[in-house]
């Protein structure tokens, strides 16, 4: 009887320690599946989904430095012919003017040049249909986008963005309840010279880098590209991606005086017929060049603002072959 207890306790011990073994390795097994699931979702975590960019489709506005406000107000409103679609109010008793140039675009003059070297652009804007979702498409390419807009209604804070060569550059939506909303349908008088901004210019120092902001990032497309010179690239037109408007680089500029710099950074008004803006701005006052054919095929007016940013009314479209390359028209 003695012997057969003692030959009972090891095959007990064996059945239990088997057991013991076997809820070890499921504990182990589930641990394992735990930290491969929680592994997975870490790894996901560290790769943001990617993001499809909203559509950007078209120059918003372009905003402007002056130092003599009545001046400005005689060349925008009277010369070129907008109106004043918002007149903004400071605490030092100045003001902020905005022209109004079509619904959805606008020259915006601000009080506060300092020098006559002082760089009169202030910013450029482009319009897009979602701000939140190119917000989201700027952060999962790496672009610092700052704080979030602001859901208030009626109002999302612009997105604003430096490119490559230290140019403020603006993205906005106009939502239902914003004052430019609100006012569809008013301050487009029939004195406007213009009724569209076709591009605004800047001056880029590296062409490779702004392609790799605005077309690789932003998915600006290429125009066309000409120079002062048929083997020269002086100026490269990048239209937006979902839009007929586009941003021309103005390279190779080097220490510009600034009556230069107004040049290169400019806006073009466009008109059907060059002819007809000519004849308005003589009739108001205004001491014109007489129009010329741009190296790109297209009638244009050289004007200057009082502080010497030029708005350029250009044709729409060319009446000569353009120089150098190809134009792939919108």
């Amino acid at each position: 009887m003695k012997s057969m207890r003692s030959g009972l306790l090891p095959l007990r011990f064996r059945a239990f320690a088997f057991v013991t073994l076997a809820l070890a390795l499921t504990l182990a097994a589930l641990r394992g599946s735990r930290l491969a699931t929680a592994f997975a979702v870490q790894k996901s975590a560290a790769k943001p989904a990617s993001v499809e960019r909203p559509p950007i489709v078209g120059v918003a506005h372009i905003a402007l430095l002056t130092d003599n406000m009545a001046a400005a107000r005689e060349f925008y409103g009277h010369v070129l012919g907008f109106a004043e679609a918002f007149t903004d109010k400071l605490a030092s008793g100045s003001e902020d003017l905005t022209f109004k140039v079509n619904e959805h675009q606008y020259i915006e003059i601000f009080r506060g040049l300092k020098s006559p070297a002082q760089d009169r652009l202030v910013n450029i804007a482009f319009e897009t249909t979602d701000l939140m979702r190119l917000r989201d498409y700027l952060a999962s390419k790496g672009v610092d986008v700052g704080l979030p807009p602001d859901p208030a209604p009626g109002k999302l804070t612009p997105i604003m963005l430096k490119d490559p060569d230290g140019h403020e550059v603006e993205f906005v939506q106009y939502l239902t309840g914003s004052r430019e909303t609100r006012d569809f349908g008013k301050f487009m008088p029939d004195t406007r010279v213009s009724g569209h901004i076709i591009h605004v210019g800047v001056t880029v120092r590296d062409r490779a880098a702004a392609d790799r902001f605005y077309g690789d990032i932003l998915g600006f497309k290429l125009m066309w590209y000409g120079g002062m010179k048929d083997d020269g690239v002086d100026w490269v037109d990048m239209r937006v991606p979902e839009g007929t408007d586009w941003l021309e680089y103005m390279l190779n500029v080097h220490n510009p005086s600034p009556r230069t710099l107004g040049v290169m950074h400019h806006f073009s008004l466009g008109v059907t017929s060059i002819q007809p803006a000519y004849q308005t701005v003589l009739a108001r006052g205004y001491h014109a060049e007489k129009p010329q054919i741009g190296r790109d095929g297209k009638w244009q007016l050289n004007l200057y603002d009082p502080n010497l940013t030029r708005a350029e009314v250009m044709e729409f479209k060319p009446v000569q072959t353009p120089c150098c390359s190809p134009m792939i028209l919108p």
